[in-house]
């Protein structure tokens, strides 16, 4: 392999002005702010209702009621975006007009701006407008997830979770955290509650160690016991009409949980052991919290159906009057230090973004539930708590920065990261080694179509991973606009699949994606295979039509990064060229216009392989642009190749071979066909006349020009 020849080649003066164009834009454009002013407010909140006078240090107005003669405060509205703008995936932030009320819970939510590629002309606005509306009546001081679609009518927690939306499981993600964060910032500043270290970082001194058995630790009251009898539960339900469970005695315990602080080494070590310690501070993430609940009595508060890694529906962490965020860690489960009681438990993680301070006082409860009635019946829930408290000799405070969590999606995702990832680990060392499986052309053939199955079916529909160049339009959003890049570790299979791209472009060019990452691309190469029992014929371009055919993708490319820059709403629709969201985000599932055009180009597809990828793909004009930067000319030609042998070139499907034998490499799909058929002394013509005349020849790289 040889380096290869960029300076007559690279970046055109077109993506040279693009490229200049958005810098410029840098300090000309607003950043992101609420949008709405008295009037729209009205509008939203029409009499009786009254709004006030917006609060001179927060950008949050209170909406009153009459009530007895005088007005008292029934919201307080404020647009998310002012609080908490983190970007969507069209690179800016979603925008929800919230009404919070004074006891906590959400009077209104609408949804003001967005720039969702998923929503914009795809699944349509409806299902994010029925998705923020389930907020309304559900309250702040309570952690709220994003479930699985129809969670909710499923029988999962309807104090707490929200149904979400397939195929938009990133966006509502973001929706959920804009949403949260933006209200508990308000929470704080107008209602008396949420978290009480805002502003601050508290971590455990790592210092502060000592052995302690669990009985020491019990005295001092760094383990704590939430204990509920019988008697105390049906006292409790008694005001319902409820009548004693009969479970046993009144003073037996009907659950018994014991729970501690775990980050503090003289705990957590005391409990979990040296090693186990260890792993658990490493699987931490900077700013997060572990507690540990040990459940010893008959009621089992994780339940029989509790999924690992969720957040447990009847154990809840307060503090300042506000339930955070505690999700199971799905760690290993074995029995702790002597002393420990045996039973079922967890670790709860919360994470920084949370504002728990664990050198403050706070609150574990848990919550029981009785039915009453038969045919019906109806559910009755008491809530029942014990206080935790350590010294704040324990800890460290210092000023911090506070940020969206983004943690969750990538422990959530991490089962299809890591196949994600050891498929890449297995395709790299395959197209290397040359001579290895690559030269072999029916074993390698099975491994292509065995590879692009699983970027179709893994990757692009159940890993919903397929790259598109509504990245591009949310990083030049991003540039332009939010200077937040934030958005992008929303989506952890897809940064997993950009971060392998652009290394393999500095080192193969485009073809790496373009030829074996692109579910929509990998779904052309299948429906390809049709042609021939089909007897279509493949027509031939004119090479001066698909030289200028060629061009097309880059000035699409290059209208949609000027809209995206100019913040012009003409990039989404610009962006639809691409029909990914509709084979493969949306399953076709969507209008039929968009149905119509996806399907139109795979039948194109038959006749022109792969045209789209070749003609009209903005997103392959990217790559092809930034790989023209690549270090390597990696194909290897021969003297012969182009003159006299043009083999490589008529089997090319792409046309990215020249009449010289030479390489295109910013129009290689790095297919390795010629790669193949180079290696194999029954294919290549050279080696066949060497045979012949009882020589032996190999192959040498040629620099493309």
């Amino acid at each position: 392999m040889t380096a290869g020849r960029n300076g007559s080649h690279l970046i055109p003066w077109l993506h040279r002005f693009l490229a200049g164009l958005v810098i410029a834009l840098l300090a000309s454009l607003p950043a992101v702010a609420g949008q709405l002013d008295r009037a729209e407010m009205e509008k939203y909140f029409p009499a009786p209702l009254v709004v006030g006078e917006r609060d001179e240090t927060l950008p949050v107005w209170p909406i009153l009621k009459q009530e007895a003669g005088s007005y008292e405060v029934f919201a307080y509205a404020f647009e998310s975006v002012d609080f908490a703008p983190i970007p969507g995936f069209g690179g800016t932030p979603p925008d929800l007009l919230v009404a919070l009320g004074p006891d906590g819970a959400f009077r209104d939510m609408k949804v003001v701006s967005h720039h969702e590629p998923v929503f914009l002309e795809g699944l349509g606005s409806e299902p994010l407008f029925a998705f923020v509306e389930q907020y309304v009546g559900m309250s702040a001081r309570r952690p709220i997830r994003v479930g699985r679609p129809n969670a909710r009518g499923s029988g999962a927690s309807p104090q707490n979770t929200v149904d979400g939306i397939s195929m938009a499981t990133a966006s509502t993600r973001v929706i959920n955290e804009s949403i949260l964060a933006a209200s508990l910032a308000v929470a704080r500043a107008k209602l008396g509650f949420g978290a009480t270290n805002a502003g601050l970082t508290v971590v455990a001194r790592p210092d502060a160690d000592e052995s302690l058995t669990v009985s020491e630790l019990s005295a001092r009251e760094w383990v704590r016991r939430l204990t509920v009898t019988n008697g105390q539960a049906d006292e409790a339900f008694r005001d319902a009409g409820l009548t004693a469970a009969g479970d046993g005695p009144p003073e037996a315990p009907l659950t018994d949980l014991t729970f501690a602080y775990l980050n503090a080494p003289a705990i957590g070590r005391s409990l979990l052991g040296p090693e186990r310690f260890g792993a658990l501070m490493r699987e931490l993430g900077p700013g997060d919290h572990a507690v540990m609940v040990v459940s010893h009595g008959p009621e089992n508060p994780l339940g029989e159906d509790f999924v690992l890694g969720s957040i447990p529906e009847r154990l809840t962490v307060t503090q300042g009057g506000l339930a955070v965020n505690a999700r199971d860690m799905a760690i290993e489960r074995r029995g702790g230090a002597p002393g420990l009681p045996d039973g079922p438990w967890t670790i709860l993680r919360i994470t920084g973004a949370a504002g728990f301070d664990p050198s403050a006082p706070w609150t574990l409860t848990e919550r029981i539930v009785r039915e009453r009635g038969q045919i019906f019946p109806e559910k009755v829930a008491r809530d029942f708590s014990a206080d935790y408290a350590l010294p704040a000799r324990l800890f460290i405070r210092e000023a911090a920065e506070a940020g969206p969590s983004w943690t969750d999606p990538w422990r959530a995702r991490g089962p299809e990261l890591g196949v994600i990832a050891l498929a890449l680990a297995g395709l790299v060392p395959v197209l290397v080694r040359q001579t290895g499986l690559v030269a072999d052309r029916r074993r390698f053939a099975v491994f292509r179509l065995a590879f692009l199955a699983f970027t179709l079916v893994f990757v692009g529909w159940y890993a919903q991973a397929q790259l598109s160049i509504v990245t591009l339009i949310g990083l030049a959003r991003a540039a332009t606009v939010t200077h937040d890049l934030a958005f992008l570790l929303y989506d952890p299979p897809s940064l997993l699949l950009w971060g392998f791209v652009l290394v393999s472009l500095v080192i193969w060019g485009r073809g790496t994606f373009c030829g074996w990452l692109c579910p929509f691309g990998a779904l052309q190469e299948f429906v390809a295979l049709l042609a021939k029992p089909l007897r279509i014929r493949q027509v031939a371009v004119p090479p001066r039509l698909d030289r200028w055919l060629r061009q097309v993708k880059y000035g699409l490319l290059a209208g949609i990064l000027v809209a995206a820059a100019v913040g012009s709403p003409l990039a989404d629709s610009l962006a639809e060229a691409e029909p990914f969201k509709t084979a493969i985000t949306l399953y076709f599932v969507r209008a039929w216009p968009f149905v119509a055009y996806a399907v139109g180009l795979l039948i194109l597809n038959l006749f022109v392989y792969k045209g789209f990828c070749r003609y009209l793909c903005p997103l392959g004009a990217s790559l092809a642009v930034l790989g023209r930067l690549r270090l390597l000319d990696w194909i290897p030609r021969r003297a012969e190749c182009g003159s006299p042998c043009q083999l490589c070139k008529v089997r090319c499907r792409y046309g990215a071979i020249r009449p010289t034998g030479q390489i295109d490499y910013p129009e290689c799909f790095q297919c390795m066909d010629c790669v193949t058929i180079i290696h194999d002394p029954g294919q290549c013509v050279p080696q066949v006349v060497a045979r012949r005349r009882g020589k032996r020849i190999q192959p040498q790289p040629v620099a493309a020009e």
